[in-house]
């Protein structure tokens, strides 16, 4: 059979732009959309208990997915911020400007539902009950040739400033803790599992974290011996379930970071 190389890497190129293109309008990193979005945003920040005020719930331009459900909540004796996701995608977001130096994060979670279709290595299961992240300043000769090309070209389809290294703690469903999954959609994005779906319905869990040593593990291919550490620009929020279209409960308290 013959095979048209042309169309393959037409094809892969563009599946690629496709997700950076809805990473990069979904995190926005405080810049906007369009200037009516921008508008929108600004006049718009969220005030919560349990995770502090200055957030931003991120979506699409005329998005017509249905968007998280973020609230404050008492769960099992916590002030917390509850998170439902119904077939839905919108991450919490706040930017940090200046880029400020972080190194530790901590934080409790505890996940009542969540969909057993989740799985983190495919597009189509790729969902998570709840997870944190962080994105940071990160330069883009580091990052691999064609990578740096779909980038390139998809910060100028939609948000300058994408991130070109994101890190997430994700809470995941099969896939073991300790676990380093690039996201399905783009290896700017990368996971470390903390927890999986047998702790589903397991009262709070705390977690503490070295966001240097995290990092490091989770971009070691980009980090070159000796180069600085780099100062984080957003930390983010989020549960979604629009690739999974199913239904998950969440919640997160206590969220501090230095």
């Amino acid at each position: 059979m013959r095979v048209d190389t042309g169309a393959a890497v037409l094809s892969s190129f563009a599946a690629s732009l496709r997700g950076l293109v809805l990473f990069g309008l979904t995190l926005m990193l405080g810049y906007p959309f369009s200037q009516a979005m921008a508008q929108a945003q600004s006049a718009y920040l969220l005030n919560f208990a349990a995770v502090g005020p200055g957030w931003r719930l991120a979506t699409f331009p005329q998005q017509t997915m249905p968007v998280t459900v973020y609230s404050d909540a008492a769960e099992s004796g916590r002030t917390a911020l509850r998170m439902e996701a119904q077939s839905s995608y919108s991450p919490l977001l706040k930017t940090l400007k200046p880029a400020a130096a972080v190194k530790q994060v901590r934080w409790s979670w505890r996940v009542g539902q969540q969909s057993s279709a989740i799985d983190l290595r495919i597009k189509a299961g790729d969902d998570t009950s709840a997870k944190v992240c962080m994105s940071f300043v990160w330069p883009d000769d580091r990052v691999p040739f064609f990578e740096r090309q779909f980038l390139r070209l998809a910060r100028t389809r939609g948000n300058p400033d994408l991130p070109a290294a994101t890190l997430c703690w994700v809470w995941a469903n099969t896939e073991k803790p300790g676990e380093m999954i690039e996201n399905p959609y783009t290896r700017r994005v990368r996971s470390i599992v903390l927890r999986n779906g047998v702790q589903v319905g397991s009262g709070w869990l705390d977690e503490q974290r070295d966001i240097m040593k995290d990092l490091r593990l989770a971009f070691s291919d980009e980090w070159p011996a000796g180069a600085p550490e780099p100062l984080a620009t957003a930390i983010f929020l989020a549960a979604d379930a629009d690739n999974t279209l199913s239904h998950s409960v969440a919640w997160i308290a206590g969220l501090h970071y230095e």
